[in-house]
C-alpha cells in the first residue's frame, strides 16, 4: 500500500536536504549511507552504481528506510519506509540533476562502463518530526 506525501514532507524533500538511507545486508544487519535525493511525485529518487553495497542489498531485499532532516532545523525531519525499485540510468541523467541541485555544477565524468541505477523509493509509511 503506497502513501502520499503531505505539504511538509514535500517541502523537506524538495529542499537541498540530505537523506540517510538504510538497507538490509544479507545477514539482516543495517547498512546506511547519506545520499542526495529528488522527489518525483510521491516517490523519492536517488542515484547509485551497481557495485555499491546499497544496490546489492536492494537487489536482494527491496525494503528501505530513509530519513531526511532539514539542514536549517535538524529538529524537523521525516522518516520514509517502503520498498525500492532499481532502474538502469543509461544516460546518467539523475546524477547530473542532483549535482546541479546540490552543488550547482555537473558531476565529474565517470568511466563509460560504470552502470548507474536510479533507486525509486515507494513509500509505505511516513513519520514526520517537528520541534
Amino acid at each position: 500500500m503506497s502513501v502520499t506525501f503531505n505539504e511538509e514532507t514535500c517541502e523537506l524533500l524538495d529542499g537541498r536536504n540530505f537523506a540517510t538511507v538504510a538497507t538490509l545486508g544479507a545477514d539482516g544487519s543495517p547498512q546506511t549511507s547519506v545520499v542526495w535525493i529528488e522527489r518525483d511525485g510521491d516517490t523519492v529518487l536517488f542515484s547509485t552504481t551497481t557495485g555499491r553495497q546499497k544496490a546489492k542489498n536492494l537487489a536482494r531485499d527491496p525494503r528501505i528506510s530513509l530519513t531526511v532532516y532539514d539542514t536549517g532545523n535538524p529538529y524537523r525531519s521525516v522518516d520514509i519506509r517502503g520498498t525500492a525499485e532499481l532502474v538502469e540510468d543509461e544516460e546518467k541523467a539523475l546524477p547530473r540533476r542532483l549535482s546541479q541541485r546540490y552543488l550547482g555544477e555537473d558531476p565529474p565524468p565517470e568511466p563509460a562502463q560504470t552502470l548507474r541505477l536510479i533507486v525509486r523509493v515507494l513509500p509505505q509509511k511516513i513519520t514526520g518530526f517537528v520541534r
